[in-house]
C-alpha cells in the first residue's frame, strides 16, 4: 500500500500529520549558499598547480531526487550513491551522472549497474578483484562500459586497499576487463567527519590527503589514469579543497545538519551550517493526565539513534527515553520560566541525532516555509539497500 503523503502543498504546518519530516525550507537555503561560498572561496585559493575541484553531493543524506535536482541546478557535476538500488532511483528520475561510492559483490548487484551505464555516467568503487571481475563481466553482456574508482583506505579503516602498491596492483586487474574504464581513486575518512576539534579533523586530513597523492602518483608512475580523487564529507571538505589533491567533493549532510555535527567545534573556513531538518511530532499523551512527561507520537521507528537521542528544539524540555513508537520528553533541569507547556496536542519539532538514518525511516518530506507546506518531496530512494 502506498503511503499517502502527511499534507498538501498549501496547508499550514499545523495541518501536518505526525509524525512527519519537516524542513525548514530558509535554512536548507540557506546551507546551500554556504556550502556553495566555502566550495568556491576553495577553488579560488587553490595554487595553479592543484587539479581541477568539482562538487559531487552525497544523495544518501536525501535519498530525494528533488532535492538532488536543486543540487545540479546550483553546479554540482553529478551525485553520490550508496547503493545500486540508491542509485537506480536517482537514474529514473533522470539524473545523469552517479558515482556509486561502495564496493558490491554478487552477479545480481553488477548487472543492475552495468544496465544503469545505459542511461548514465556511473562509477563504482572497488578494492578487490572479485568485484572488478563481476562488474567487467556484467558491463562486457550488457554491452556498456562501467567507470571504475579504486578505493583507498585513507584512516576510515573500513572499505578500501592498504597502500599505494595495492593500488598499482588492482589497476592491474582492471586494466585486463576491456568493458571497465579506472577514473582514479576514492579517499573519503569518513570518521574525520566527527573528530570535535578542528585541530584533529585538519591532522587526519592531512593524512589522508597524502596517502591519497602517494597513490596517485604510483597509479601514474605505472602508466595507468588517475584523473579523479574523489572523497571528503561535510565536516572536512574544507580541509580536503585545500590539499590541492582532490578533485571532487562529496558532502550530504550539510543539506540538513543534526545533532552530531552540531558537536563539532568549527574552524574560521568552516561554513555556517544552521539545523534544518527536523521530525514534528504531537504531544499524545501527560502520563495519567498529568505529571512532568509529555509523550510524542514518534520514536525508534521515526529516529535513528546511532548518535544518540533525538533532541527537543523548543527549550525547557529533554528528552527522557524512546520506545518503538513514543519518545518521552522530561522538563529539563534549567528551563526557563516561558518554557512552552506541553498538553495534549500540542506540537514539538524534534532535532534528530544522526540526520541520514532517519531520513531512511521516513516516505516523505515536507518542506516548509513561513508556516505553510511548500512543497512535498518523496524519499523515493527509502530502503533501496541492494
Amino acid at each position: 500500500m502506498a503511503i499517502p503523503p502527511p499534507a498538501a502543498v498549501g496547508d499550514p504546518v499545523e495541518a501536518i500529520d505526525t509524525p512527519a519530516l519537516v524542513l525548514d525550507m530558509p535554512a536548507f537555503e540557506r546551507n546551500l549558499d554556504a556550502l556553495d561560498a566555502a566550495f568556491e572561496s576553495a577553488r579560488a585559493g587553490r595554487d595553479d598547480g592543484a587539479a581541477p575541484l568539482a562538487l559531487r553531493p552525497h544523495a544518501k543524506s536525501h535519498k530525494c531526487p528533488d532535492i538532488a535536482r536543486i543540487q545540479l541546478a546550483r553546479g554540482a557535476i553529478g551525485v553520490c550513491c550508496q547503493k545500486g538500488a540508491e542509485a537506480e532511483v536517482f537514474v529514473e528520475a533522470g539524473i545523469g551522472d552517479v558515482l556509486i561510492t561502495n564496493e558490491l559483490v554478487g552477479q545480481a548487484k553488477a548487472e543492475r549497474v552495468a544496465r544503469l551505464a545505459r542511461r548514465a555516467r556511473v562509477g563504482v568503487c572497488v578494492d578487490h578483484r572479485l568485484q572488478v571481475e563481476q562488474l567487467g563481466r556484467a558491463a562486457h553482456e550488457a554491452g556498456t562500459v562501467v567507470e571504475l574508482l579504486i578505493e583507498l583506505d585513507v584512516g576510515q579503516q573500513r572499505c578500501g586497499v592498504a597502500d599505494a602498491e595495492a593500488a598499482v596492483a588492482l589497476a592491474r586487474i582492471i586494466a585486463t576487463q576491456p568493458a571497465l574504464r579506472l577514473r582514479g581513486l576514492q579517499a573519503y575518512h569518513g570518521s574525520a567527519q566527527h573528530l570535535r576539534a578542528a585541530a584533529s579533523r585538519r591532522e587526519a586530513i592531512a593524512t589522508a590527503t597524502a596517502r591519497a597523492r602517494a597513490a596517485r602518483d604510483a597509479l601514474l608512475g605505472a602508466g595507468f589514469a588517475c584523473d579523479e580523487i574523489c572523497g571528503a564529507g561535510t565536516g572536512t571538505f574544507v580541509e580536503e579543497a585545500a590539499g590541492g589533491v582532490y578533485t571532487e567533493l562529496q558532502p550530504g549532510s550539510y543539506v540538513f545538519m543534526d545533532l552530531d555535527y552540531r558537536r563539532n567545534l568549527s574552524a574560521p573556513a568552516d561554513p555556517d551550517l544552521r539545523q534544518a531538518l527536523f521530525v514534528l511530532c504531537s504531544v499524545i499523551s501527560r502520563a495519567h493526565g498529568g505529571g512532568a512527561r509529555a509523550i510524542l507520537d514518534a520514536g525508534l521507528k521515526a529516529f535513528a539513534v546511532d548518535s544518540g537521542a533525538p533532541e527537543p528544539l523548543a527549550p525547557g524540555w529533554r528528552t527522557d527515553r524512546l520506545s518503538d513508537e513514543h519518545c518521552v520528553l522530561r522538563p529539563a533541569e534549567d528551563a526557563p520560566a516561558e518554557a512552552p507547556a506541553l498538553e495534549v496536542g500540542a506540537r514539538m519539532l524534534m532535532v534528530p541525532g544522526h540526520c541520514d538514518p532517519t531520513v531512511n525511516l521516513h516516505d516523505w518530506i515536507c518542506a516548509v516555509r513561513h508556516g505553510r507546506v511548500e512543497a512535498v518531496w518523496p524519499v523515493a530512494a527509502r530502503g533501496a539497500l541492494g
